[in-house]
C-alpha cells in the first residue's frame, strides 16, 4: 500500500513558520510537505548559534528580522522566492522514519537530487556520511559546508541545505534548494570585519550554486520555485 502525501503553502514570517506547525500538530500520523513563501527577509541562526553572530543594527537597518530555528547547523539567509524553502513531516510509524539521525536524510536528499535533474541540473548526488566542512565559514554558515543528505554538484558545490528536528510523534525536515547564490547580502548583516567579510564572500561563492547559475536562462525555459516544487513532489517516495 502507497502512503499518501498531504501537501500544503504556509506563507508568513520566517519566525512563524520555523515557530509551530499547525497540520502536523493536528495530524501527526499523516506525511506531510509544505511550501514555506516568507512575506519578509531573515536571517534563521541553528540551534546552537548565538545572537551575537549577527549585527542587529545592519540588520535592522535592512529590514531582516533575526529568527532562530530548532535544527543545527548554520546561519541562513532567507528572502522571498529565494531561496525554494520546503518542509516536510514524517511521523515515527512511517516507513520513512529512520532511528540513525544521520541517514534519516537519504530519501529527502535522493529526491532533491532526481528533482534537480529532472528541472535540467546535472550530475547532482545527496552527500552521505559525516559533515564536511568546504570553506572555513561552516560553522557560521549553513551553506558553507555539506551534511548529510545535502544536495551537491559533480564537483561538490552545495546546492540544496537540509536539516532536522524531531519530537515524540516524527521528524520535522528543513531544506532551502539556492536559486541564485551571492553570500553578500548575508554576510552583510553577519558582525565580521570587513576584511573577513570579503574574504568569506570569495571563498563561498566557489562552495555554492543556485538552480539558475547552474541552468542558466537560455532556451526560453523558466527555471523558478514553483517549477522546482513540482519536480519535487513528483521526486518524493509514495
Amino acid at each position: 500500500m502507497g502512503y499518501m502525501w498531504s501537501i500544503e503553502e504556509r506563507v508568513g514570517v520566517a519566525g512563524m513558520l520555523h515557530a509551530s506547525w499547525p497540520a502536523v500538530e493536528t495530524h501527526p500520523s499523516q506525511r506531510t510537505l509544505a511550501v514555506c513563501r516568507v512575506t519578509g527577509p531573515a536571517v534563521v541562526l541553528g540551534s546552537t548559534q548565538a545572537e551575537s553572530l549577527v549585527d542587529l543594527r545592519r540588520a535592522g537597518a535592512r529590514g531582516i528580522e533575526v529568527v532562530r530555528r530548532r535544527s543545527g547547523g548554520g546561519a541562513v539567509l532567507v528572502m522571498p522566492g529565494d531561496p525554494v524553502w520546503v518542509d516536510v513531516w514524517v511521523p515515527r510509524r512511517d516507513p520513512l522514519w529512520n532511528d540513525d539521525v544521520g541517514r534519516a536524510f537519504d530519501w529527502l536528499g535522493d529526491a532533491w537530487a532526481t528533482a534537480l535533474e529532472a528541472v535540467g541540473c546535472q550530475g547532482m548526488s545527496a552527500h552521505r556520511g559525516r559533515y564536511e566542512p568546504s570553506t572555513r565559514w561552516s560553522s557560521l554558515v549553513c551553506f558553507g559546508g555539506v551534511g548529510a543528505g545535502e544536495v551537491v554538484t559533480s564537483d561538490g558545490r552545495k546546492v540544496v541545505g537540509v536539516s532536522q528536528r524531531r519530537t515524540r510523534n516524527g521528524a520535522w525536515f528543513h531544506s532551502a534548494c539556492i536559486l541564485e547564490w551571492d553570500a553578500t547580502e548575508l554576510l552583510g548583516v553577519l558582525d565580521l570585519p570587513d576584511a573577513e567579510r570579503e574574504l568569506a564572500r570569495l571563498g563561498l561563492a566557489g562552495a555554492v550554486a543556485g538552480v539558475v547559475d547552474l541552468v542558466g536562462r537560455s532556451d526560453g525555459r523558466v527555471i523558478d520555485g514553483p517549477a522546482i516544487v513540482a519536480a519535487l513532489v513528483d521526486a518524493l517516495p509514495s
